[in-house]
């Protein structure tokens, strides 16, 4: 063990207890963020490679029915999830209506319910996106001030000493400043990893949401033009 880690552990079991209190809190802010960064990067990312293997596979499929089947083995796929959802509203439309989409107010009333359906879904995605990284927005926003305050305190800690003991030298001064000082570190050090991995993850979202709109206005047309080829036959 360094000397500098030495000092560095001397400080904290020497601080008070609001400071400790405060590094704590700190200490668990990190360990959380960190959690979340880890799980979140790797759903995002499967989420992302899954969707791109289904667009593909979905684009290559001669029918919906086909797309269908291979969309239920990519369940980590937003794109894949709100196409079943679609395609089983269709199919629940369209067994609803008996006449399978052959007159034109069937047509409209399917349209209507698919259209509805794709923005719950796409809705619903969008919130499973975001679940957790609001938490890495607050611990970006409060850690820096939650450090500063436990420093205030250490350093107010610190002058009362140096009023009780009559004495401000600098041998004196220093390490309770050096102590309350630590606490600043840590808020940074919590929150700077926190406003990275939440600006990643809000750009990670915001182009998946501009995925599954485009999706789902493909998905549209072809559903669309596949009810006008039933009407017309």
């Amino acid at each position: 063990m360094t000397t500098e880690s030495i000092g560095l552990l001397y400080m904290l079991t020497d601080a008070g207890p609001v400071v400790k209190f405060v590094m704590l809190l700190l200490l668990f802010f990190s360990i959380i963020t960190w959690a979340i960064v880890f799980i979140k990067f790797r759903y995002i990312r499967k989420a992302f490679r899954e969707s791109a293997d289904f667009t593909e596979i979905f684009w290559q499929c001669r029918t919906l029915a086909d797309a269908f089947a291979k969309a239920k083995a990519l369940r980590t796929s937003p794109v894949a999830r709100i196409f079943i959802t679609t395609y089983m509203e269709m199919a629940r439309s369209g067994k609803k209506e008996g006449k399978a989409f052959k007159t034109e107010a069937s047509h409209l009333q399917t349209m209507g319910s698919i259209q509805r359906t794709l923005r719950r879904s796409i809705g619903v995605e969008i919130r499973r996106f975001r679940q957790l990284v609001p938490f890495l927005a607050t611990v970006g926003n409060t850690a820096p001030f939650i450090g500063l305050f436990g420093t205030v305190w250490g350093i107010m800690h610190t002058f009362q000493g140096i009023g009780l003991s009559g004495s401000a030298s600098l041998a004196v001064v220093a390490p309770g400043i050096s102590e309350a000082l630590i606490a600043t570190a840590a808020g940074l050090a919590a929150a700077i990893p926190a406003v990275i991995a939440y600006n990643y993850f809000t750009d990670r979202i915001r182009i998946l949401d501009s995925e599954l709109e485009s999706f789902s206005s493909d998905l549209l047309n072809i559903i669309e033009r596949d009810m006008q080829k039933q009407m017309e036959a």
